[in-house]
């Protein structure tokens, strides 16, 4: 079976109709789910295609919907803009037996254009992962521990920064957005559960019971074998 093509790069004016459609809307957009095009498509690079007002009032829209959903993260193309922006900011409260297992740590709030990150080193950790485009769904996800990212910040400066532990995964997780790859593409299949039947069953800071009981390992896989 052959693989199709992905989407062609959306242009610049079908971003700004986009981008225009909810900011005139004048109540917070909805977050398309999987099966959504915009999700599977290379998202455009941020090359003006906005005005500094435009892309500054889109951040802040960015930013109520991933605090009202509530998440950690959120990607321009889970709002059906195909373009490489996202918003990420981790400050809740968590169990801090979990946060020291899973290295969580506080991410004070960061806007992102044009990512791209690099694995440092060999190390990987495989959590539970879900996704605000996949209600109601989570699975187990290998991921490099720390990666260098390169970003452009909204006022247009190149900046490079290390993440590690789950900083690092938020990280990953929402550029992979931006170039059409949904956390399941690299998840272990067989880890995939509701939000009731993980919270019944597996709720733990780490993965040993779901990976005895549902029968999968904690090493990469998916697209992440490629």
């Amino acid at each position: 079976m052959t693989q199709s093509a992905p989407p062609a790069t959306a242009g610049p004016d079908e971003i700004r109709e986009a981008v225009e459609r909810i900011l005139s809307a004048g109540s917070l957009p909805p977050i398309v789910q999987a099966g959504h095009p915009a999700l599977r498509q290379q998202a455009a690079e941020f090359h003006g295609q906005l005005s500094a007002e435009q892309l500054g009032r889109l951040i802040e829209v960015m930013r109520q919907v991933m605090h009202e959903a509530p998440g950690v993260g959120l990607a321009a193309p889970q709002l059906g803009i195909p373009l490489q922006l996202a918003v990420l900011e981790d400050l809740y409260d968590v169990d801090p037996d979990a946060a020291a297992l899973r290295h969580r740590s506080p991410l004070e709030f960061l806007a992102i254009l044009n990512p791209r990150y690099t694995p440092q080193g060999a190390g990987l950790a495989a959590f539970y992962e879900g996704c605000l485009s996949l209600n109601g769904l989570q699975a187990v996800v290998a991921r490099p521990d720390t990666v260098l990212l390169e970003y452009v910040t909204p006022d247009g400066a190149a900046e490079q920064r290390v993440f590690s532990g789950w900083q690092a995964r938020i990280v990953q997780h929402e550029t992979d957005h931006l170039n059409g790859i949904l956390y399941i593409d690299r998840a272990q299949l067989r880890s995939l559960s509701s939000n009731a039947e993980y919270a019944a069953h597996w709720a733990e800071a780490g993965i040993g019971r779901a990976s005895a009981g549902l029968g999968f390992d904690a090493g990469p896989a998916g697209i992440s074998l490629g």
